[in-house]
């Protein structure tokens, strides 16, 4: 199957995109794809619950957003933070680069740091004398097509109900229309993925294979990989999910979706067609981008010819698009 990146192509009229969220969480509107007949049905997202089965298990991801951005204290610098090297060495992206080569100096809320060195795809190592403190002086890095700053709502609302373990610098955003009430109903688990910055980053090459895929950090514990090895369908709640187990699937025995055990590491998994879902039966996912990996992972799930016509569908009958958007499921 020779793809092409703009074969993952479709148009969004831009008043489209969400650019806040819904009052109430599961207010949003859901778009069910029912893959073996090629079947759409408009629902909202309360009605997730109908198409529960017995023996599923719902898999989340339990990541939680950090305020990544962060200014300098004159203005005119910009950090984003993506990892930390050693206690008082971020690794971060630099904007405007050109002010911050190596040997650069930023002051970010009266801490001092230094860039030690300037990595081959442009991110920072910046050595702090005192750490900044990202709870006081960062801020969320909302989508670049949000069109705005964050401001104080986006702290909450933009994180799931269930978001404990800190490290993504985005939100797994097909979490986002859970409440309490509604997961409560439904069996449940989690694993940890931290969205990096690579989910925004767009794909450049003319064929998705040639593609730099990100690496994330991800851990699962032992008694959630045995829930999933005996569950009768997982239903996965977003991409980030779905990448952690498929990753681990690669490497799983006969009649196992996953190999037994804890697992920690980082995934740089690409999926894509023809792939074929090892782990994986259902996917609760928002709308993403033209040509985007996550475009291309939802098309190997249900068909890029349908997964295509769905989004024709969606833009006709004006679903939000997008982080703040509406839903798909795909069965």
């Amino acid at each position: 199957m020779n793809l092409l990146t703009k074969d993952f192509d479709y148009q969004l009229p831009e008043e489209l995109i969400a650019s806040r969220p819904l009052v109430d969480r599961a207010a949003s509107r859901m778009m069910v794809l029912h893959r073996k007949e090629e079947r759409i049905e408009h629902r909202m997202f309360r009605d997730f619950v109908e198409f529960s089965q017995d023996g599923d298990l719902l898999m989340l991801n339990n990541t939680r957003v950090i305020p990544a951005r962060v200014m300098s204290d004159d203005g005119t610098m910009e950090l984003l933070y993506l990892d930390r090297n050693t206690e008082n060495t971020w690794r971060c992206l630099a904007k405007p680069g050109k002010k911050l080569r190596e040997g650069g100096v930023i002051c970010v809320g009266g801490c001092r740091g230094e860039v030690v060195e300037v990595y081959e795809n442009g991110d920072r190592a910046i050595r702090w004398d005192a750490v900044p403190d990202l709870q006081k002086h960062g801020h969320l890095a909302l989508p670049h097509y949000m069109k705005r700053p964050d401001e104080e709502s986006d702290r909450e609302r933009y994180q799931t109900v269930y978001a404990k373990e800190e490290g993504a610098i985005a939100a797994p955003t097909a979490g986002l229309h859970f409440t309490p009430e509604i997961l409560a109903k439904l069996p449940h688990d989690f694993l940890t993925l931290h969205v990096g910055v690579g989910t925004f980053r767009p794909v450049k090459a003319d064929r998705p294979e040639e593609h730099d895929m990100h690496s994330e950090k991800y851990h699962i514990a032992s008694d959630v990989v045995e829930k999933v090895n005996a569950a009768k369908r997982v239903v996965a709640v977003g991409t980030t999910v779905t990448r952690v187990l498929e990753h681990l699937a690669k490497n799983s025995p006969a009649g196992h979706r996953l190999p037994e055990g804890t697992h920690a590491g980082e995934t740089d998994i690409f999926i894509l067609p023809p792939y074929q879902c090892k782990a994986v039966d259902a996917l609760l996912t928002n709308f993403h981008l033209p040509q985007s990996t996550l475009m291309m992972l939802i098309s190997a799930l249900a068909g890029r010819e349908f997964v295509l016509h769905a989004y024709a569908e969606a833009v006709r009958e004006k679903y939000r698009f997008y982080s703040y958007g509406d839903c798909m499921l795909i069965l």
